[in-house]
């Protein structure tokens, strides 16, 4: 059965962006880039591959992927309407009254419903990309974490998850560290 992966980048304080969506905090590292790219490569947004010589490399963990308006927003101001072509795109919205790009589909329902109707279907998992609403109005089929920690204290922003108080456990199964000081860790749904 797929799983619902959470797969986001944060700093140590647990901020996804910055108050305004701002991620150009987060320090970069070649060593890091190079391994997302080869072992993330559906995390690039279809419009960066072709620059970064991977148009047509295949998705290894998701063909799927759910957004809410904060996170498909920065696509929309420069231009991009479709900014994951290479997978199944899903805005979760009540604020959007349409979407002008066919590949992309607007949902104002229940997210938990479609979770579950997505996860009966056949296919790699589906990602969870942000932002942290969402991801607290789904936190009950979230299946794995995949969390990308900068070095970086942001003091402000979008929180990784909001919403009610419901402590979730989950249990690291693996980590690994960059020269940039990040470091990334998998969680599975204790």
């Amino acid at each position: 059965m797929r799983q619902l992966v959470y797969y986001v980048g944060l700093s140590v304080d647990g901020y996804i962006a910055g108050p305004g969506g701002e991620i150009d905090f987060y320090p970069l590292a070649d060593d890091m880039a190079a391994w997302l790219e080869a072992n993330y490569p559906e995390s690039v947004p279809t419009h960066i591959r072709a620059r970064l010589g991977m148009p047509d490399v295949p998705n290894r963990h998701f063909d799927t992927l759910l957004m809410g308006r904060g996170t498909y927003q920065p696509a929309l101001d420069i231009g991009v309407a479709s900014p994951y072509a290479h997978l199944k795109q899903y805005v979760v919205s009540t604020t959007i009254d349409r979407v002008d790009d066919p590949a992309v589909k607007l949902y104002a329902g229940d997210p938990i419903e479609l979770v579950q109707r997505l996860k009966k279907e056949d296919g790699k998992h589906i990602w969870l990309c942000g932002g942290g609403k969402l991801a607290g109005a789904v936190l009950p089929e979230i299946d794995e974490l995949v969390v990308k920690c900068y070095p970086v204290v942001a003091g402000d922003g979008i929180p990784a998850f909001t919403g009610r108080f419901n402590p979730t456990l989950f249990t690291p199964t693996d980590s690994r560290t960059f020269s940039n000081g990040a470091i990334v860790t998998w969680y599975h749904r204790a």
